[in-house]
């Protein structure tokens, strides 16, 4: 598969996309790390603690893998998605 990036627009637009997927990512799992530290202490038993934190890990990793999925279409199909996104933005200018 040949790929040709020759609009720099399409790679400036893919470049903002990942930098707020990853912002995104860091800030979900400082977000689960804050909620939970400051759940811990409420949560009673050992076995509480440990269902909250496999539960809560589980969810930041399919939330990860799902935004990491994102990226990697983005990025093999980044001609074709941007291009219709710039198609559109230059009829109506």
């Amino acid at each position: 598969m040949q790929r040709n990036f020759s609009d720099p627009r399409i790679a400036s637009k893919f470049a903002g996309d990942r930098t707020w997927s990853l912002a995104a990512i860091i800030v979900l799992w400082l977000l689960y790390a804050f909620v939970f530290y400051e759940v811990k202490d409420y949560a009673g038993s050992s076995e509480v603690i440990w269902a909250l934190a496999i539960s809560g890990g589980l969810v930041i990793l399919f939330n990860t893998a799902a935004i990491l999925a994102m990226l990697f279409h983005l990025s093999d199909e980044r001609d074709e998605i941007y291009g219709l996104d710039l198609h559109y933005l230059d009829l109506k200018q």
